[in-house]
């Protein structure tokens, strides 16, 4: 395996980069043929209906999106793929549990189509409806004060579908980790070899828990999907289910991986979002609990929720489930998910977990240590239990995940978002100047609606 130091040398222009699930993607550069370099399929021009992807019995040899091709999560097979991972690759089951689903009651408002905000550096006004095109949207739900106010699928799902999650599963891993903090069951001053013996030679050794939770270890690591070099894809080659290619050498899966990081620097002073963090954190609370962590997830929150739906999760070779980015979801589910946060803990009229567990989400991580990551769409913000946290007037944070994905929670307006979408590149850098001030243009349209009422 590379080390950090090399991974960053000799990037390459061959063919943009993706990751899901511990595996290597190479994307396809989505463009029709003939069309100049750079363009890009809009969102009706790469519906996964309108493109024919896995359709017909069987479905013509250039409309299949399978294994074992690389490419299946490269734009525009990306469309279809976040909502057929179960298709693709092995998963394990997080249950809904055995009773009915809890209704979410609805008052849906036409209004919030026509909702207008400028995007950030632009200059010319947006609808909410015109976003969801421009951001690939595949389903977003809006709740207020416990209702559906707003509901929309396009694209692969519906909505008896899944999702990719992508990295919002990270925050569902912290927030387990900062329920077992509250409940006395993890110290998160301890350092993470005392927890987790067979980490104590690599970096996350002699971190602490704490760090691990908000990112603030120092790794020699790189994550830069853009570099076929980078640590990453050594990573994704561990982390395959799939038999390893001859000669191969290297670690095999998420565990054996984490033990070969190495450190670079002193803990604690800045922020590196590095999904590897995340997977280090997935075997503190599995150690911790006695459980696997998809049967704590499901025991812990999933099966208490109301759900409609079962998630499921990604493993790797061997059976253990990828707490950076393995969950698919059900739209609605991840909304009821939102509102236990925004609710404090309480589901149905149950306290699934302390109140103090949101309280210390929202009051956020190191704001230096975030500011010295660099990201220029979220100033003033801070990276807390694996939740991004906005210290803006609302007191907003959220669960984000590539291509698009959000959990948006606005505890001012008693609003919760959740987006699924597969944009065509990765990094929500792209949609951050559109979505953000879409999503606080709702929360303010819907604080005024409150009032007018009133």
């Amino acid at each position: 395996m590379m080390s950090g130091a090399g991974a960053r040398r000799g990037k390459g222009r061959g063919a943009a980069l993706a990751l899901l699930a511990g595996f290597l993607f190479f994307s396809s550069p989505g463009a029709p043929a003939g069309a100049p370099e750079g363009a890009r399929l809009s969102a009706a021009e790469s519906d996964p209906v309108r493109l024919g992807w896995m359709q017909g019995s069987p479905p013509p040899p250039d409309r299949l999106v399978m294994q074992p091709e690389s490419d299946y999560f490269g734009f525009p097979k990306l469309r279809w793929t976040v909502c057929h991972l179960r298709e693709l690759v092995p998963t394990k089951q997080v249950s809904r549990g055995l009773g009915a689903p809890r209704p979410l009651p609805r008052a849906l408002d036409a209004g919030i189509d026509g909702v207008e905000f400028t995007p950030l550096g632009g200059t010319e006004p947006m609808s909410w409806e015109a976003s969801l095109a421009a951001n690939y949207t595949d389903g977003i739900l809006i709740l207020h004060e416990g209702e559906i106010v707003y509901e929309r699928y396009s694209g692969c799902l519906d909505e008896a579908g899944s999702h990719a999650a992508m990295s919002m599963t990270k925050s569902l891993t912290g927030l387990l980790a900062e329920i077992l903090v509250a409940e006395g069951r993890l110290d998160e001053t301890a350092t993470v070899a005392s927890l987790v013996p067979e980490l104590a030679a690599s970096a996350f050794g002699n971190a602490t828990v704490r760090q691990v939770m908000d990112m603030t270890t120092a790794l020699d690591y790189s994550e830069e999907y853009a570099d076929p070099n980078a640590d990453i894809w050594a990573y994704s080659r561990a982390a395959s289910p799939l038999p390893k290619p001859a000669g191969y050498t290297g670690p095999d899966g998420y565990f054996d991986y984490l033990r070969t990081v190495r450190p670079a620097g002193a803990h604690g002073r800045a922020f590196g979002y590095r999904t590897v963090n995340s997977d280090a954190l997935g075997w503190i609370v599995a150690r911790a609990t006695g459980r696997d962590y998809a049967a704590l997830l499901s025991e812990r929150l999933w099966s208490r929720i109301g759900a409609e739906q079962d998630a499921y999760l990604t493993v790797d070779a061997k059976g253990t489930p990828y707490a950076g980015g393995g969950l698919s979801a059900g739209l609605r589910d991840l909304g009821r998910l939102g509102q236990l946060l925004l609710d404090g803990g309480v589901s149905g009229g149950e306290r699934l977990f302390p109140e103090a567990v949101v309280a210390r989400i929202r009051a956020g991580g190191d704001r230096e240590a975030f500011a010295r990551a660099g990201y220029p769409a979220l100033p003033g913000g801070s990276y807390r239990s694996m939740w991004w946290v906005f210290h803006d007037p609302h007191g907003a944070f959220a669960a984000r995940g590539v291509h698009g994905q959000t959990l948006y929670i606005d505890p001012t307006a008693r609003m919760v978002i959740v987006r699924f979408a597969s944009f065509p590149t990765a990094s929500n850098r792209e949609l951050d100047p559109t979505s953000l001030p879409a999503f606080r243009a709702v929360a303010d349209y819907l604080l005024r609606r409150s009032r007018a009422g009133n």
